[in-house]
């Protein structure tokens, strides 16, 4: 279950949830082995999977995002860690020039990579016996454009495209538009302009790839759900829509990537590894309660998973 939090807690300074959700320590790399029951991550793959298909949700005729949530609250009271996604490069930006390592874990996340880790599980619980090697397929085809590694810059970092490319390839829908999105047609410049905050980007090479990733996306507006909208159409938010918190910060498109979650009595909430209160869970703020308290938040990205196997 979830903790209270506070206001305290929620008016955290966005620009340091920026940090971390956009500056995603070694974890287990993807092998084609299958799950290991003695290794803490794979037996929570191999427990996980399992659960979904005893509770018939590991196929099709459930919503992608209902089996995600489900995962979502196995992995309560799961630390917050920060930066994982960053670990293998040197403080001067070393290796941002070789190839990116596919990160994995399920004891540890930052906002971005619970969302990822539990539609990743969930679409593994669908297949054959789970195996590390096909979560990673799924956590790698989410997680870098067109679901090709090749390298830091290929990462989707800013979320609002993360959302784009996996509509593209059939994996969410945006619902914004439906929603009543509004175009947020700002220019994306956070990481180019805040250099010294990302190692990789000490490397020149790698600064360029990143800018020409920013002025790309200058073709590609967000639909943001108006924070003073979102009480509206929250009957029009379903249990596992991925959430995407937009930010009034010079920049910068979101500070921070959550599921919209329906408690046992309807109300929407949301579930997440938070910064504050360092651990995954459901808030006792209600969505539009949630939003409403963050600073400089201008609204939400909405976007609905889908079984997809593109």
């Amino acid at each position: 279950m979830s903790t209270p939090l506070s206001r305290r807690d929620l008016l955290k300074d966005a620009a340091a949830i920026a940090a971390a959700l956009l500056l995603p320590v070694p974890l287990p790399a993807c092998t084609g082995e299958a799950v290991h029951p003695s290794d803490p991550d794979h037996r929570r793959l191999g427990d996980w999977a399992g659960a979904l298909r005893a509770e018939g949700l590991a196929r099709s005729e459930t919503t992608l995002g209902r089996a995600a949530t489900r995962v979502g609250e196995l992995a309560a009271g799961t630390p917050y860690v920060p930066h994982t996604l960053e670990a293998y490069l040197g403080a001067d930006g070393a290796g941002a020039d070789r190839g990116e390592p596919l990160t994995l874990s399920l004891t540890r996340f930052d906002c971005v990579t619970l969302v990822e880790a539990c539609l990743a599980v969930a679409r593994t619980a669908g297949g054959g016996a789970p195996s590390w090697e096909r979560f990673g397929r799924e956590v790698e085809r989410m997680r870098y454009r067109g679901g090709r590694r090749e390298g830091y810059a290929s990462r989707l970092h800013y979320f609002s495209e993360w959302i784009a490319d996996g509509e593209e390839r059939g994996l969410v829908r945006d619902v914004g538009p439906e929603l009543g999105g509004i175009a947020d047609e700002r220019p994306l410049r956070f990481m180019t302009e805040h250099r010294s905050s990302y190692a990789a980007l000490a490397n020149d090479e790698v600064f360029r790839e990143i800018g020409a990733v920013e002025r790309s996306l200058d073709r590609r507006p967000r639909r943001v759900v108006p924070t003073d909208r979102i009480a509206e159409v929250a009957d029009r938010i379903e249990t596992g829509d991925v959430l995407a918190f937009a930010t009034g910060i010079p920049g910068l498109d979101v500070t921070h990537a959550a599921f919209a979650y329906r408690d046992a009595g309807g109300v929407l909430r949301v579930l997440h590894a938070p910064l504050s209160g360092g651990v995954v869970e459901v808030t006792r703020a209600t969505l539009p309660e949630y939003v409403a308290a963050i600073r400089r938040a201008t609204g939400i990205l909405v976007a609905r998973p889908e079984w997809a196997n593109k």
